[in-house]
């Protein structure tokens, strides 16, 4: 699951998470400092840049990439053991990360996550007060050119505002679906 910043991945996937126990969802690691009510292994693995760089120099990590001038990657450990227990796997990864896993694991499905519109994506950005001055419009850019990137997705969610519950529907119907897909069912 990918989608710019503000856009709702971390709610989504929280919701899914309470309704689908039987995916398995991988925690990101990241060298940025944790915010209100991140808990450490439960929101991301907050690592110091030095350790983060320790992973990257071990191969610890299936992808990784600098967003917003901190560290963030994917544990390689938690994908590999989920994937052999035959679990599905649900990953939050920025835009970059997405086409690297697409790479990686050409039989990953993606999702793109979006706002009901720039007006909107805009303003819960700003309603979250994480940043200010150049790192919001910084985001805000980043944004716009993360959406100019949509069509390289296999499917694309609409995140409106208060239909948390019809977005995490739909997400999980496209899990069920690629579930069923003939090629699918062919590799096992």
């Amino acid at each position: 699951i990918s989608g710019p910043s503000g856009v709702g991945k971390d709610a989504v996937i929280k919701q899914l998470q309470r309704k689908r126990p039987d995916i398995h969802f991988v925690v990101t690691a990241t060298s940025r400092a944790m915010r209100p009510g991140e808990r450490d292994g439960v929101d991301y693995f907050f690592v110091t840049k030095e350790q983060f760089e320790r992973w990257i120099a071990q191969d610890r990590l299936l992808e990784h990439a600098v967003v917003y001038g901190e560290y963030k990657g994917i544990p390689k450990e938690q994908v590999e053991s989920a994937l052999a227990n035959g679990s599905d796997v649900i990953l939050r990864v920025d835009v970059q990360g997405a086409a690297t896993m697409k790479q990686l694991l050409p039989e990953a499905v993606s999702v793109f996550l979006v706002a009901e519109s720039e007006k909107e994506l805009v303003d819960r950005l700003v309603a979250r007060k994480t940043e200010e001055g150049d790192r919001m419009r910084t985001r805000i850019e980043t944004a716009r050119e993360e959406m100019g990137r949509m069509r390289e997705f296999d499917y694309v969610v609409v995140n409106r505002d208060g239909r948390m519950r019809e977005t995490v529907e739909r997400i999980e119907s496209i899990v069920n679906a690629e579930k069923s897909r003939t090629a699918r069912l062919l590799l096992s």
